[in-house]
């Protein structure tokens, strides 16, 4: 087993066929769960963030109230670019890029539809 410079994950060197082959795998799948935990993370800042500065209650970790979720969305759309640093993204940029696409549209299609913690937070036309 061959430890990854990109990831503290050991991949057996004879299911990939070398361990260039391992590396690269192991970089890919890297870029795309990071890339995709920053689009989940980031698009879930964005109506936590809208509802503090719109004044209005969202149910969110820190308290439903305007402030709580004022400073959640900041918090996570500012710690948003961590998880890109993290990951190799500059090695497959358009992985990231689509990875992190889905993570928005994943956390996107969640808000609209249950919701945080399967609560109605309006009227549903």
């Amino acid at each position: 087993m061959r430890n990854s410079p990109h990831a503290m994950i050991s991949v057996p060197t004879m299911a990939c066929g070398s361990t260039s082959d391992c590396d690269m795998l192991v970089v890919m799948l890297t870029t795309i769960i990071l890339s995709f935990l920053a689009g989940v993370w980031g698009g879930n800042g964005i109506p936590h963030f809208v509802r503090g500065i719109t004044k209005q209650d969202y149910p969110s970790a820190l308290g439903s109230g305007p402030l709580p979720n004022l400073v959640a969305g900041w918090l996570a759309l500012a710690t948003t670019p961590l998880w890109l640093l993290w990951s190799p993204a500059a090695d497959h940029p358009v992985a990231a890029w689509i990875s992190g696409s889905l993570g928005v549209l994943a956390i996107g299609l969640f808000h609209a539809g249950p919701g945080a913690f399967g609560r109605s937070t309006g009227n549903r036309g």
